[in-house]
């Protein structure tokens, strides 16, 4: 097997975005020194609220071209919520990365390590396992550059929904679908929306195509509902960007936490991977925040690298990861436990094999 070497771009962020990527960078190095194949070079680029107080912008022109030279960008979390533009939006750096980039496709995959980690009763390890995947680039989000005064009499977001854009994410869901166990569920409004209706008819279209995969089309108020009641029926669901947002944060409180939900921003050419959390500035420094998610990310980030070498990394992180967390004395307090983010970020390096 030719060793590769891949040139990470790590973006620590702000709040516990410092801590956590700390940790995926100590278990990626441990991965690389056991895999001679593996090469891996980082380097940190200042982005985010704390860079803006700095420098006056949250992501310099410099930062984003970094991004652009690395093969892949591991980000910690970004934003403070004392930290916002002078119409009061807060600032999103990771955002405007996304769509600067084209990172439509949002894959939040979830999936349940311990039975004592869902509120839901009666499931098991390995019972809740399904990937969200969230078009990043249109759909409300569209809006959010919008400015609105305290003196207007109405402001308005505008859902903006493209056939080149729907297009691509559900087709996106339904070819990981057939990696999967070939079920595609559909989330949208469809009975109040037209953008919604205009989703679904190009969903219809793209499922065409894929006449192995099952399919299910949902509204998202009972999408809600669903992913409480029955979650184990799930396998990719696919949906706009505002509702992917949320529904992400209710399936990982299936999952134990949003300590445990990684994510990956995904485009033709670019691609950024981070944990699902934000950057809980009260906990910022403390040495409590649950790294889990952000190891997670750093293993979707080799997967879709995806060299042989990096996919035996990939393997190795996962087994580690189900390793440790089968202990059920390894949870930091965000889970109910008493472990550190380094004795975590520890644990899962000494359980790599």
């Amino acid at each position: 097997m030719s060793p590769v070497t891949y040139h990470i771009a790590v973006l620590p962020g702000d709040g516990i975005g410092v801590d956590v990527t700390v940790e995926a960078v100590r278990v990626l190095e441990a991965v690389a020194s056991a895999l001679p194949e593996l090469g891996l070079t980082f380097s940190e680029v200042s982005v985010g609220a704390g860079e803006y107080l700095k420098s006056g912008d949250p992501l310099p022109e410099s930062a984003y071209e970094a991004c652009k030279k690395a093969d892949a960008v591991l980000l910690g979390a970004m934003g403070l919520p004392e930290v916002r533009w002078a119409d009061g939006k807060e600032m999103t750096p990771q955002i405007d990365l996304r769509e600067r980039l084209d990172l439509y496709a949002g894959w939040r995959p979830i999936y349940l390590y311990a039975d004592s980690d869902t509120p839901l009763k009666g499931y098991e390890a390995g019972q809740i396992d399904f990937l969200l995947m969230r078009e990043n680039t249109e759909g409300l989000f569209a809006a959010r550059l919008n400015a609105s005064r305290p003196s207007d009499d109405e402001a308005r977001d505008t859902m903006s929904i493209t056939r080149k854009g729907s297009e691509r994410i559900c087709r996106a869901a339904f070819e990981q679908a057939m990696k999967r166990r070939k079920k595609v569920t559909l989330v949208d409004k469809a009975n109040v929306l037209p953008s919604m209706v205009f989703f679904r008819e190009v969903f219809d279209l793209v499922a065409a195509d894929f006449p192995d995969v099952a399919t299910e089309r949902t509204y998202v108020d009972a999408a809600a509902l669903f992913l409480v009641q029955r979650p184990e029926t799930f396998d990719v669901i696919v949906t706009e960007n505002m509702f992917g947002d949320i529904l992400s944060d209710l399936a990982a409180g299936l999952v134990g936490g949003m300590g445990m939900a990684p994510s990956g921003d995904i485009g033709d050419d670019y691609a950024v991977f981070q944990p699902s959390h934000g950057t809980a500035p009260d906990i910022a420094g403390k040495g409590i925040a649950n790294p889990i998610a952000t190891i997670l990310s750093a293993a979707m980030m080799l997967e879709w690298l995806g060299s042989p070498a990096a996919l035996e990394g990939v393997a190795m992180i996962n087994q580690a990861v189900t390793k440790v967390l089968t202990d059920s004395s390894n949870r930091t307090p965000d889970m109910g436990g008493k472990r550190t983010t380094q004795e975590m970020g520890q644990i899962v390096i000494d359980s790599l094999t």
